[in-house]
């Protein structure tokens, strides 16, 4: 669990240096239009170790707790922290093509923050892996993604979705072995 309790620390770490004024803030850290505009390109790695607020961090840092455990000590420490960031990065330079596409004209600002796309793709990895787990792990994503939206809470679903299909996708067809 080294590199799970790792990646935790590292996000906590993260979020009261922000938090404090110690380095950056959610606008040049998390993942917008800074990041094409401005040549932010640092963005797609920063932005999983961003959070909006102290509940998004508890919330996201439990989770990769409870799957990360699982997945870390069937692939190992180093494996998994590969798998992690790799898939973390994938997802948000995904999750950026749909909100570039989707609000570009419109001049909204979306600035994509937290470790849920990256902890997605280890649900989807665990959904492939754990077929008795399958079904009730796709109808999590689903409720994680969308119910929230539907209570008015801005969530980026498709960040949670992307991560999910990058995961499972990734290991049917052995990119993540």
């Amino acid at each position: 669990m080294k590199a799970t309790i790792s990646l935790i620390a590292l996000n906590c770490l993260i979020f009261f240096a922000v938090y404090c004024g110690i380095c950056g803030t959610n606008a040049t850290l998390g993942l917008n239009m800074f990041f094409v505009d401005g040549l932010y390109v640092w963005q797609p790695a920063t932005s999983m170790f961003m959070h909006a607020n102290l509940a998004h961090l508890l919330m996201n840092m439990a989770v990769l707790y409870q799957f990360g455990s699982l997945l870390e000590r069937y692939y190992g420490s180093e494996k998994f922290a590969v798998i992690y960031c790799i898939g973390g990065v994938l997802t948000s330079l995904l999750s950026f093509v749909y909100i570039y596409v989707m609000f570009k004209t419109n001049g909204t600002f979306i600035n994509l923050v937290g470790a849920s796309g990256a902890i997605s793709l280890l649900l989807g990895v665990l959904a492939f892996l754990d077929a008795s787990s399958r079904k009730g792990l796709i109808i999590a994503i689903l409720l994680i993604s969308f119910a929230p939206v539907a209570m008015g809470v801005n969530v980026a679903w498709y960040a949670h979705i992307i991560g999910f299909a990058l995961g499972y996708f990734g290991v049917k067809f052995k990119v993540i072995k």
